[in-house]
């Protein structure tokens, strides 16, 4: 293949765009591999089609090699089988839905679970037909509420997505444990460092989960690491080691106290200490119950309802880890007092909460037995020795508390959790028969008797991938891609006119017709230093400067991830350059 910068659709910018948030959509617009097309929606231009392609076809030649078998379902599908589902309810205002000339109404696919259950009802009777792992790289649609960050978060998005159908919960296993390993080697080949963190499932139900997360400090995900030991999680997924609980009763009775003026836990706190409540003067934040209420909208609901958190003092409420534990409601902070006029804003216990019928969880270090200072349901009164167990009994516990460098690690004794941050490249699930439970899906098992399949779920974010490969591969002059997913091999820069464009033209003839991917820029309108910094902002790993040297039979080489130039025969080349990309190719580079 060979491109000519002179009749390519490639257009270059010189300064940044505006709207361009993160290096990756700044650098994509900038080097014209893509265009804005609407909010969240980017048309792909020859050079990043040629990008988008090279990922697509690692990831289909890695499924493909698990022995997955690729479909391709239509992106716009009837409403009836995720009412069935119940997803139709549950992605509330994320799908985009529409109605045809007859009112029959649709949406555009956010994922295929439903449609890949129908077909094998639809095809597969007899556990002879099993396991089946059916794939596709598709588009699909999400109405962000606001997209950003170029192709990092849109509303149009080129996905991979996998559907393994087994007999039993063994078989399901091994599905999971071959594409887990199979995710590895399609990432490692796209050249991008990732962290595997165990996720929640949201709206695809199941019992395990994991993200892959191409790591960068731009990313929208921020999961946990170890310092002892292996454990990473998302933050929505990270768990609390709660105490041990207690036998509540034979304590000192709870005490009410005047305590004005302190709505806040910093001057509850103070007040505490100045004023030795229950004997002490060592009160902290931690100490405190902190009781925060939210209102929690489940799908298809009118209202909301509310919800009181329970937490300590000390740690304040992660809005996202609520929803991911809630899911599929959605929550909100609390603001209309009026509607409970028994609240007391900023005094709230948790001791008349039950009496009220609100639904009230805690966070686990909140564990039968423990003691706390909490609010007394009176303006300007707390309370101290109000114990879980004896004084309140929560609903429930839930993982709603903020997750802080140094807390310690929930899967060994010694580490503490660091906090990083990563753009989601990747998700598998094992589902479970949510889906096959909904359409009935039965086959004639080895017994004779009816058998449901359990089924996992895999997805790949492939023009996602495309822009994390970017925010990992670049420098402060343009982008540096990795050989593998490159849109060409080499860049050719004809320095001058004449004999040098000859020159350049015919190198780039023998390098495509030795099956190279060629892009050379033979413009004639600008200066050779505004070709070198086009060079370097595209950012092909290798390129060939035809220039003054020519005469003495010298061009020079140029490797754009470590800067290196050397002047190297023209004599040879071709078999050089032909020798280097298979290498880096068969290097996974």
């Amino acid at each position: 293949m060979l491109l000519r910068t002179s009749t390519a659709l490639l257009r270059t910018l010189r300064e940044d765009p505006a709207d361009a948030e993160v290096p990756s959509h700044r650098l994509l617009l900038r080097a014209g591999y893509v265009r804005r097309a609407a909010p969240g929606g980017y048309t792909w231009l020859p050079l990043g089609k040629l990008v988008l392609d090279r990922v697509t076809e690692i990831v289909r030649s890695e499924m493909t090699a698990l022995g997955d078998q690729e479909v391709h379902f239509p992106a716009l599908l009837p409403a009836e089988p995720y009412r069935t589902s119940g997803r139709w309810t549950e992605y509330g205002d994320d799908i985009f839905t529409l109605a045809d000339r007859k009112g029959a109404e649709h949406l555009l696919a956010p994922t295929h679970e439903e449609l890949a259950t129908l077909l094998v009802k639809d095809l597969f009777s007899s556990y002879r037909d099993f396991p089946v792992t059916l794939f596709q790289i598709q588009t699909k649609f999400r109405d962000e509420a606001r997209p950003r960050a170029g192709l990092l978060r849109g509303r149009e998005f080129l996905m991979k997505d996998a559907y393994s159908f087994d007999l039993d919960e063994s078989g399901l296993a091994e599905s999971y444990r071959r594409h887990r390993a199979g995710y590895r080697r399609v990432f490692d080949r796209l050249g991008l460092d990732y962290t595997v963190v165990h996720a929640m499932s949201g709206s695809m139900g199941g019992s395990a989960s994991e993200e892959f997360l191409a790591t960068t400090p731009v990313g929208e995900d921020t999961y946990v690491g170890c310092t002892a030991c292996d454990y990473a999680a998302n933050t929505e997924a990270v768990t609390t080691r709660a105490p041990a609980a207690a036998d509540p009763d034979g304590h000192r009775a709870a005490e009410v106290h005047d305590t004005p003026e302190t709505p806040t836990i910093a001057a509850l706190v103070s007040l505490a200490n100045a004023r030795r409540l229950a004997g002490r003067d060592d009160w902290t934040a931690a100490d405190t119950l902190k009781n925060v209420v939210l209102t929690v909208r489940r799908p298809g609901a009118e209202q909301a309802e509310p919800l009181v958190i329970g937490l300590p003092g000390d740690r304040e409420v992660d809005l996202k880890r609520v929803e991911a534990a809630l899911h599929p409601a959605t929550v909100a902070v609390f603001d209309d007092w009026t509607v409970h006029p028994e609240l007391v804003r900023g005094y709230i216990g948790p001791q008349i909460l039950g009496k009220l019928g609100i639904r009230y969880l805690v966070d686990p270090r909140v564990a039968p037995g423990t003691a706390w200072l909490t609010g007394a349901n009176e303006p300007g009164r707390h309370a101290t020795d109000v114990r879980c167990g004896r004084d309140f009994t929560p609903g429930g516990t839930i993982e709603a508390a903020e997750v802080r460098p140094g807390d310690a690690c929930p899967a060994c004794d010694t580490g503490e959790l660091t906090m990083r941050r990563g753009i989601e490249i990747g998700h598998i699930f094992q589902l479970g028969r949510r889906f096959t439970d909904a359409f009935a899906v039965d086959v004639l098992g080895p017994a004779g008797k009816p058998v449901r399949p359990t089924m996992g779920c895999y997805g790949i974010g492939v023009s996602r991938a495309v822009a994390a490969i970017a925010e990992q591969h670049h420098d402060d002059r343009g982008l540096v891609w990795p050989a593998a997913v490159a849109p060409c091999d080499v860049h050719l820069v004809a320095a001058g006119r004449g004999a040098q464009l000859d020159a350049a033209l015919d190198l780039g003839q023998r390098l495509s017709s030795a099956g190279l991917r060629v892009l050379v820029d033979d413009r004639t309108n600008v200066s050779a230093g505004v070709k070198f910094t086009d060079a370097e902002l595209i950012g092909i790993p290798r390129a060939v400067v035809v220039g003054r040297r020519l005469t003495d039979g010298y061009v020079e080489l140029r490797d754009r991830a470590t800067g290196e130039r050397d002047e190297v025969p023209l004599a040879g080349l071709v078999q050089r350059l032909v020798a280097e990309v298979r290498r880096a190719h068969d290097d996974g580079v």
